[in-house]
């Protein structure tokens, strides 16, 4: 979403301007996905922002995404990690379409961060059990997920094994515009969104905490 969800326009523009500015390369990546007619998958500037304070709260060094589009998350969280770590952070980007991140590519290497962005075009589940498989439980520092909506529980138990304790992971899109709180919204990306949600309310093996930041951002920290 591209900004965050019942916000008029008036606070949009406070909050860009209480802000820190955009790195030039976010801000044209930003403005030209909003040109497109799937613009509307592209995360806010504030939450962008958002998630990279998180990653320089827990100083993250290796991170996962799933759901690259046009590649907005993925840089601001690499712009983030390098400026900490330099090349010694790596991202895992996960998706299966290749014309959206060859457009995220184009900005990565901008930016000056396509070196340690990983990029894997396959089921995002096979990726991360890969990943799994390749003894990489419990390495992670943060994750964040914003694909579909039906896969988000697999992501999530794959995710959890990927982070460390104390490792953080966000789930994008959580109010869905607002329909999650509708109870006659039976369809299958609502119904999985709020099974999540109370999942992740319950499980023993994180803190769960929904937010109103952008479309809804679940942050879960691991145990």
């Amino acid at each position: 979403m591209s900004s965050s969800l019942g916000l008029s326009p008036e606070v949009i523009a406070y909050l860009a301007h209480a802000n820190p500015p955009e790195h030039p390369v976010l801000a044209r990546c930003r403005a030209e996905t909003s040109r497109l007619p799937q613009a509307q998958m592209q995360i806010s500037a504030e939450q962008g922002a958002f998630m990279q304070s998180i990653v320089r709260m827990i100083s993250a060094k290796r991170a996962f995404e799933v759901g690259v589009f046009t590649g907005y998350s993925a840089l601001a969280t690499a712009l983030a990690m390098k400026d900490m770590h330099g090349g010694a952070a790596r991202l895992l980007a996960c998706d299966i379409d290749e014309d959206w991140t060859a457009k995220a590519q184009t900005y990565w290497r901008e930016a000056a961060v396509d070196g340690i962005i990983d990029l894997n075009l396959a089921p995002a589940a096979e990726t991360l059990d890969r990943r799994i498989q390749a003894r990489e439980a419990d390495r992670y520092d943060f994750g964040f997920i914003d694909a579909d909506k039906t896969g988000y529980d697999a992501y999530y138990e794959r995710g959890l094994k990927l982070l460390r304790p104390g490792g953080v992971m966000l789930f994008d899109n959580m109010l869905w515009s607002g329909r999650v709180a509708d109870p006659s919204d039976k369809t299958p990306d609502t119904v999985a969104l709020r099974a999540l949600a109370g999942k992740a309310k319950a499980d023993p093996r994180v803190h769960a905490t929904m937010t109103g930041v952008g479309d809804g951002l679940m942050i879960i920290v691991k145990k």
